[in-house]
């Protein structure tokens, strides 16, 4: 890791921008699967497809971003994940409801043990409190997920709320880490 507020600008930029998009196309995800997640059909398909793979996109673009950091390895088994998800998504839709939540429950436990792990590890960038935060309260949402699938209450609405409650984390953090690269200038 760089030592000076200086030399970590160019990550803390990257990862502000990448942040407030991550922001941006989860609350427009949400809304859109919140519209049509009454039943899977095309749409609703095609949006549980996309989640992860625009996650995967942005695994990418934060390896590029901060390639020179601590959480490349992870970041690398967080594309992965995302990878698998999104190939699982597509073959569960077939199987039902209940499956697309197991897989989403799975994803959402492993990948929010590596955005929490990656957040630990760029503390010093500022702004990661929110991922660490949002990292652990995923993981505590892919279990309910996965506890959900079996019962009556299984429901794929909730996939909006936890996009949602991800993207006002990402926004938190683009805002603070907003902060950290101003006061970097000064």
């Amino acid at each position: 890791m760089t030592d000076t507020l200086s030399e970590r600008r160019p990550i803390t930029v990257g990862l502000r921008n990448l942040y407030a998009t991550r922001f941006g196309f989860a609350i427009v995800w949400a809304v859109l699967f919140a519209l049509t997640a009454s039943t899977l059909n095309p749409l609703s398909i095609a949006l549980l497809v996309l989640y992860p793979a625009v996650d995967l996109v942005a695994a990418v673009i934060d390896h590029r971003t901060s390639r020179a950091s601590r959480p490349a390895p992870l970041l690398f088994v967080n594309m992965a994940l995302s990878l698998l998800t999104a190939i699982g998504l597509a073959v569960a839709v077939t199987s039902g409801l209940p499956a697309v939540l197991i897989v989403w429950g799975v994803w959402a436990i492993t990948t929010g043990g590596v955005q929490l792990v990656v957040g630990i590890t760029r503390r010093s960038l500022g702004g990661q409190w929110p991922m660490i935060l949002s990292g652990g309260i995923s993981v505590l949402a892919g279990a309910g997920f996965i506890l959900m699938s079996g019962g009556p209450s299984a429901s794929l609405v909730g996939l909006a709320g936890y996009a949602t409650l991800g993207g006002i984390f990402f926004l938190i953090s683009a805002l603070r880490l907003n902060s950290t690269t101003k006061a970097a200038t000064r």
